[in-house]
Formats: structure tokens, C-alpha cells, sequence
């Protein structure tokens, strides 16, 4: 088969997925502490492309684009102010730590609540961890109940517990799990403690995605995918011919 063929088809494939990622950013554009999906590409060589070196006899080879899923962008998003005493967000590199059924997770997303049993807890009701362990509050009274800089938790000027607030030296093993919490994939790295972190009770980090950028791209990726679609259309017709009717007895 024609290697341009191949060629057209990774390209059809790679815009195909490209919306959908696209589109799940644009979904979560206000979802807080959401970070963007960017897509990873991978040259694979394209065995024997002739048709490329027909054209020019110097290129030994051909690398094809592959799409090999997405890695997150850990750019910031924007501070917005709630002033909710259960919102907090982090400015700069840091995450809160969070237990779940999988084991300990990671997150931006700073919208906590209380369940039933007094635990500050997230949206899907996974305990968020404190340097004691889970935290319990009995009170939010807003004279009494306070979440400072350091991400100390004090009720009637009495420190409870403080937010467990980690960091890593390198996030390329992070993997996101679900739209905001994060896993760390390689046991080797370990949690560390953030230099220049500081808790701002009363916000939240909203989604770093640039929702006109976004849109912008998903019509230059469903433009991208009709392109190669007719490209395919194209060498298939040629390829058609060339069998039915090149060397054809007249």
C-alpha cells in the first residue's frame, strides 16, 4: 500500500484525537484547578515510502506522527476570589494531598466542604490531609474559624492541624486521574516540601485553559481531519485506477 496513505490516515487519526482533547478542555474551562491536556507525538518510521523517495532520492526515511495520549500542563490558572472560609487555593508550585480508596492523590482544586462527620473533604468526598492526618472541624464560624498563609487551620485561635501541602522535583510522572487529582506514577520520586507556597483562604485556582485559543484549535482540527479524509479519498481513487485500468489491454 501507498505510504502516503499511511501517512494521511496518522493524520486523520491524530486530529481525531486531538478533538477530543480539545473538547474536554473547552468542558472544563471552569472547573477549578483543572489543568489543560496537551496531546504527545512520536516519530515512527514509515517502511518503505517509496513514493516519498520517487521525489527525492536523498531521504533514506520517513518519521510518521503518532499521537500517544496527552501530559497535563501545570501551568497556574487565574486567582478568583470566593470568599468561601472552605475555598483555598495555592500560589505557587504545590499540591494538597488527598486520600482516596486508590491511595494518596493530588490536586490545585481548592473547593473543599465538610461531610457529616466534621471532615474537610472534596467534591467527591475524599478526605483532604493535613499534617495530622485527616481534619476535622467542628466549627466555621467566621470569628473562629481560620486558614492562614501557611496553610494552618486554628478554631478560637487554636491551631487544629495544618494542610498537608507537597511538591515534587520533577512533575513528569504525574498522571491525572479523573479532571483534578493526580497520581504519582514513579515510587522513586518523593513528596518534598514547597520553599515558596502560600495558602489564600477565600479563592480558588481556576482552569488554565484559554478557552478562545481552545476553540481556535478545535476548528483547526476538525478542518485538519476533513483534510485528510479527502486526501485518503484522493490516493484511494488514484490507487483504483492504477489497478483497474493502467496496463489495461485496449
Amino acid at each position: 500500500m501507498s505510504g502516503a496513505i499511511y501517512m494521511a490516515a496518522a493524520g486523520a487519526m491524530n486530529n481525531k484525537l486531538r478533538l477530543e482533547i480539545i473538547s474536554n478542555n473547552i468542558a472544563n474551562v471552569n472547573t477549578s484547578g483543572y489543568k489543560e491536556d496537551r496531546i504527545n507525538f512520536k516519530g515512527f518510521e514509515l517502511i518503505n515510502s517509496s513514493d516519498v523517495q520517487e521525489i527525492n532520492q536523498n531521504i533514506p526515511k520517513v518519521l510518521l506522527p503518532i499521537a500517544l495520549g496527552t501530559k497535563p500542563d501545570f501551568t497556574a490558572g487565574n486567582m478568583q476570589h470566593t470568599g468561601n472560609k472552605l475555598d483555598v487555593a495555592l500560589e505557587g508550585d504545590g499540591y494538597f494531598s488527598i486520600k482516596t480508596p486508590d491511595g494518596i492523590r493530588y490536586t490545585r482544586s481548592g473547593n473543599f466542604t465538610l461531610n457529616n462527620e466534621g471532615l474537610l473533604v472534596t467534591q467527591a468526598g475524599f478526605p483532604v490531609l493535613g499534617d495530622g492526618g485527616e481534619i476535622k472541624i467542628a466549627d466555621i464560624d467566621d470569628k473562629n474559624f481560620v486558614i492562614d498563609e501557611k496553610g494552618r487551620i486554628t478554631v478560637d485561635n487554636k491551631e487544629i492541624n495544618s494542610l498537608k501541602i507537597v511538591d515534587f522535583a520533577t512533575t513528569n510522572s504525574l498522571k491525572k486521574v479523573g479532571d483534578t487529582l493526580f497520581a504519582m506514577e514513579d515510587p522513586s520520586v518523593s513528596e518534598i516540601t514547597p520553599e515558596k507556597i502560600k495558602v489564600k483562604e477565600g479563592f480558588l485556582e481556576g482552569s488554565n485553559v484559554n478557552a478562545v485559543m481552545s476553540m481556535i484549535n478545535m476548528i483547526e482540527a476538525i478542518r485538519g481531519y476533513e483534510t485528510y479524509q479527502k486526501i485518503i479519498r484522493s490516493i484511494d481513487e488514484v490507487t483504483g485506477k492504477t489497478v483497474n485500468e493502467v496496463g489495461r489491454i485496449g
